[in-house]
């Protein structure tokens, strides 16, 4: 076991991860523009944000990758700036992409991380097998690193993230490219970390995920934190009906001023400007309303009705963007990071 484990344990009833006025620039980009966080011990946090948003930046400060030019973090009761060696006996990390040696065996992957974190040989080993039983990997676990699945290098690499038992988990997109077998069987050793005791920071472009999994959820954009909750309070803070209509391009300029006029609230856009939404905190008369309007204007409509407020709208209403174009932005296909360089 590391050294940094000897240190006494924060007090549960402080934050394991403490953020304040964090700030990165790259050049004349503040990636990180005086972020604040706070994340209780034994918990799933989900951070959000678009492409560019800060969320890759934020997670390798807190990683000790990066320095950053202003504020205070600590993880696990430690100072990350001045002890970075005693925060990294403590931590793991996963990120976007798989992190291994194709070139080794899965289990050798495992055992390699493990003598990193400063292990003996023995127990090294004796912990590669058991987090590899526990990921489902141990009967593939002598075969080359080279043959395996995408997902499989996914799951070996929060394998060798947990040998060092990291009282801090910090999970970059860690289900991005995978198909949804392997993701749900991920989302239960997420799970799992938890309930065994470690706290989980994960950055996910699917809703979904941050829904089912995250305890809390912070929205991230332009580097500040721009909204944080449970997800049922996020939601609520949107209104408690959405009224969404989808309509032609020749139409919505009409369509957008109608809905305005009558809730008195901003007009969200997406799928290309044919989806439109806004808070209809009166219900059913909001819908009536925007009806009638429609229909004295002339304008036709291809969908129309409420719904509740989901974490697409949260995103929506925050960020000014969609979530669910995020996975398409051009940056996503390009591998490119918040700092403008390669993932």
């Amino acid at each position: 076991m590391p050294a940094a484990h000897a240190n006494a344990a924060p007090n549960p009833a402080d934050a394991i991860i403490d953020v304040a006025g964090v700030v990165r620039t790259f050049g004349a980009v503040r990636a990180l523009d005086g972020v604040d966080l706070r994340v209780e011990p034994g918990i799933i946090y989900g951070l959000l944000g678009p492409n560019g948003a800060g969320k890759t930046t934020l997670i390798r400060v807190l990683a000790t990758l990066l320095r950053p030019q202003e504020g205070r973090v600590e993880v696990a009761g430690i100072d990350v700036l001045r002890d970075p060696t005693s925060a990294r006996a403590r931590i793991g990390l996963a990120g976007q992409f798989a992190a291994v040696d194709e070139f080794l065996t899965g289990r050798e992957n495992v055992e390699m991380v493990g003598r990193l974190y400063g292990l003996a040989r023995r127990e090294a080993r004796r912990r590669a097998d058991e987090v590899l039983e526990r990921i489902g990997l141990t009967r593939d676990a002598g075969r080359q690193v080279g043959t395996y699945s995408g997902g499989m290098r996914r799951r070996l690499d929060l394998a060798a993230s947990l040998v060092g038992r990291p009282e801090v988990m910090f999970l970059d997109e860690p289900t991005t490219g995978i198909d949804p077998r392997n993701r749900m069987e991920l989302w239960g050793m997420i799970e799992d970390l938890v309930e065994a005791g470690t706290t989980v920071l994960l950055t996910t472009q699917y809703l979904e995920e941050a829904d089912r999994l995250a305890d809390r959820i912070g929205v991230i954009d332009r580097g500040v934190i721009v909204g944080e909750g449970t997800a049922d309070e996020l939601k609520a803070s949107v209104g408690s009906v959405m009224l969404e209509l989808v309509i032609g391009p020749d139409e919505r300029a009409t369509a957008m001023g109608i809905l305005a006029q009558v809730t008195g609230e901003e007009v969200g856009v997406s799928e290309g400007g044919r989806r439109l939404r806004v808070p209809a905190r009166a219900g059913a008369r909001t819908l009536t309303e925007v009806v009638r309007h429609l229909d004295e204007a002339g304008v036709e409509t291809d969908d129309i009705g409420l719904h509740r407020p989901s974490l697409d709208d949260v995103f929506l209403a925050v960020t000014g963007e969609p979530a669910t174009e995020e996975a398409t932005h051009p940056s996503a296909a390009t591998g490119t990071t918040d700092d403008g360089g390669t993932r």
